[in-house]
C-alpha cells in the first residue's frame, strides 16, 4: 500500500465501511434500506462541512459507498492499483437528500418514522 500523507490510523476505509453496513443490516442506514425513500450515499468531512457525493472513479454517482471517487485532497493511502486504500479520519460516511446530508443514525431514523 503507497501512502500519500498523514497515517492512516482510524482512516476510513473499505473495511470500516463494510463493519458499518453489517452493524446497520436492514435498516434505513445502508444503500438498500433507504434508496426508495430518496437517500443518496455520501461522505461528510466532518473536520471541513465539506459533503461528497459518492461517485465511481469516472464521477459517475454509485448507489453504494464507494471510496475511488473521493478527491485526491481527502485520500491518504492507495494500494499499489491506484485504487484507494484509506481517506482521512474525519470523512464520514452517510446519505444525502434534499441537499441535506444524514449521519447513517439520521438516515436510520428517517426511514423508521
Amino acid at each position: 500500500m503507497a501512502r500519500r500523507r498523514g497515517g492512516t490510523m482510524n482512516a476510513m476505509t473499505n473495511a470500516r465501511l463494510g463493519q458499518e453496513n453489517r452493524t446497520f443490516h436492514g435498516t434505513g442506514a445502508v444503500s438498500a434500506g433507504n434508496r426508495e425513500e430518496g437517500f443518496r450515499p455520501a461522505f461528510r468531512d466532518v473536520e471541513t462541512g465539506r459533503v461528497y457525493a459518492s461517485c465511481f472513479v469516472t464521477g459517475q454517482p454509485a448507489p453504494f459507498h464507494l471510496l475511488d471517487g473521493l478527491p485526491d485532497e481527502v485520500v491518504v493511502a492507495r494500494h499499489a492499483s491506484g485504487r484507494v486504500a484509506a481517506v482521512k479520519a474525519t470523512i464520514a460516511s452517510g446519505f444525502v437528500r434534499q441537499g441535506r446530508f444524514f449521519t447513517r443514525d439520521e438516515a436510520a431514523a428517517a426511514v423508521a418514522h
